[in-house]
């Protein structure tokens, strides 16, 4: 169990750095389109190829559980998409804050799908969830509606991609997973923007480093992980280890981008990550 939470921790460590460097990415001309696309592309001939080196002679994958994975990857593509297109709105900081709603977001979704009554407790966290989210974010009115609302959109794509990746199929070998959900996310990335990317005039030798960088900590050690891990030790506590991409975000933005952090904000994560842990705990022992 113990390798498991590690997995899932160390990927949510590595979605955590993405923001900050997709901001940088932003400043030299590329669009949020260029940048998920071309990143989730290089991700998934990396993950074919290694699929193909390791595991080709162990095939598993029939189109029966081929196409729920396409989907699920699809999801976490379109995430990452709209996620991207908050940060050009908004503070990486902010951005990951309201992402991070996903952890309340995914338990409504269990229990909501699968029948299980919410108690009194669920909704009292959730707003301490809601309370830490305020503080942390420092909104003020300098803050763009439309980022805001590209955060939260993604934070429940996000819910959903955890909630259906928990219910994969674990017979089938990791690597041959993840290369096919990154199929499914480069191909849900290009469809949302195919007009705009059939036009670009970005894909250039400079772009090249950029979606090498972003898909190695973004498309091929998280997703390998995370269809490791999270079938492993549920939805529920993949959502709370997966908090630890907050803080490692808003680290990497404070000490790259200067973006500040005071001391609200701050008393606001450990308010989130305080009430979010509770909540999971609390779901996880049944009450």
């Amino acid at each position: 169990m113990t390798k498991y939470i590690l997995m899932v921790f160390a990927g949510a460590c590595s979605f955590g750095i993405l923001s900050t460097f997709v901001k940088i990415a932003y400043r030299q001309g590329y669009t949020p389109a260029e940048i998920a696309v071309s990143q989730a592309f290089v991700g998934m001939l990396a993950l074919w190829g290694i699929t193909l080196l390791t595991e080709r002679k162990k095939w598993l994958l029939s189109w029966r559980n081929m196409w729920p994975l396409l989907l699920t990857g699809a999801t976490i593509g379109i995430t990452t998409f709209v996620y991207y297109l908050s940060v050009h709105y908004i503070s990486a900081s902010l951005a990951i804050v309201l992402l991070m709603q996903f952890t309340w977001i995914s338990i409504v979704l269990e229990r909501v799908l699968f029948g299980i009554k919410a108690g009194k407790a669920l909704w009292w966290c959730t707003l301490a969830v809601l309370t830490g989210t305020v503080m942390a974010a420092g909104i003020s009115g300098e803050a763009s509606l439309t980022g805001v609302l590209l955060a939260l959109g993604a934070s429940v794509l996000y819910a959903i991609y955890i909630v259906a990746n928990s219910r994969t199929d674990q017979q089938v070998p990791s690597f041959q997973r993840s290369a096919v959900m990154m199929t499914g996310s480069t191909l849900g990335i290009f469809l949302v923007n195919a007009p705009q990317l059939s036009t670009s005039v970005h894909y250039d030798w400079p772009l090249l480093p950029w979606a090498a960088f972003l898909a190695l900590f973004g498309t091929i050690i998280p997703p390998v992980l995370f269809t490791k891990g999270i079938p492993r030790i549920g939805a529920g506590l993949s959502a709370i280890i997966m908090t630890a991409e907050l803080p490692v975000a808003v680290i990497c933005a404070h000490f790259v981008l200067h973006e500040p952090v005071s001391w609200l904000q701050a008393s606001g994560i450990v308010v989130m990550l305080g009430a979010i842990a509770f909540m999971h705990l609390r779901a996880a022992g049944g009450k």
